[in-house]
């Protein structure tokens, strides 16, 4: 719960709903990704990219 709290604030949702539902989209668009064989990267402020695999 404490989780789905900080996640309401930082995104300012209207609701615990709205957190899970934009959560759940994000999930569903990393397993999709995955499924085509392709990996998730993070580029941080300086450039530096990080990958990431998702595992199922």
């Amino acid at each position: 719960m404490e989780r789905l709290r900080a996640l309401r604030e930082k995104t300012e949702a209207t609701s615990y709903a709205e957190v899970i539902k934009n959560s759940l989209r994000l999930y569903e668009a990393l397993i999709k990704e995955a499924e085509s064989g392709n990996q998730v990267c993070i580029k941080d402020r300086k450039g530096k990219e990080t990958s990431y695999r998702m595992i199922f």
